[in-house]
C-alpha cells in the first residue's frame, strides 16, 4: 500500500468556518494578506459539518493553531459547533467573529472562546496572530 507522507511545514494553520462565500473570501484575503508577517495558511470550510470532518484528520489537526467562526450559520449554530469542536479539540482557541449582542451569552461557559467584532484588517490580523500563537503554545 502506498502512503503519501506530507513533509512537516512550519506554517500554522487557521481553520476559517463561514457559510457566506463572499465574507469567507474577504476574511481569508485579509488574513493571508499580511505579507511577510502572515505565518499561517488559511483553510476554509463551507460549514460546520465540513469543519468537523477536517478536524477528524490527525494530519490536519497537527498544525491547527486557531479556528475562526461566526455565531450564526446555516444548519448547526455557532455555539453548537464550538461545543462539538471543544469535545474533539479542547485546547485549540476559537475566535468567534460576531456583532450580535447575544453572542457573549451564547458562548458563556465554553473555554477557549474569544469574541470579537472587528472588521478592520490590521486589528483582525493582530488578534489572529496573538490567538494563533497562543494555540501553538497550548498544543506544544
Amino acid at each position: 500500500m502506498l502512503r503519501f507522507i506530507r513533509p512537516r511545514v512550519s506554517m500554522e494553520t487557521i481553520l476559517l468556518v463561514d457559510d457566506n462565500p463572499l465574507r469567507a473570501s474577504l476574511r481569508q484575503s485579509i488574513l493571508e494578506g499580511g505579507g511577510a508577517t502572515a505565518s499561517w495558511a488559511v483553510v476554509r470550510a463551507l460549514d460546520a459539518s465540513e469543519a468537523l470532518c477536517l478536524v477528524e484528520s490527525p494530519e490536519f489537526v497537527e498544525g491547527l493553531a486557531l479556528v475562526i467562526t461566526g455565531n450564526i450559520m446555516s444548519g448547526i449554530s455557532g455555539p453548537e459547533f464550538v461545543a462539538e469542536l471543544r469535545n474533539r479539540m479542547p485546547r485549540v482557541p476559537v475566535l468567534v467573529l460576531s456583532s450580535a449582542a447575544s453572542a457573549e451569552i451564547e458562548f458563556q461557559g465554553i473555554d477557549g472562546v474569544f469574541l470579537a467584532q472587528t472588521a478592520v484588517p490590521d486589528e483582525l490580523r493582530a488578534l489572529v496572530a496573538g490567538l494563533a500563537h497562543q494555540g501553538q503554545q497550548r498544543s506544544a
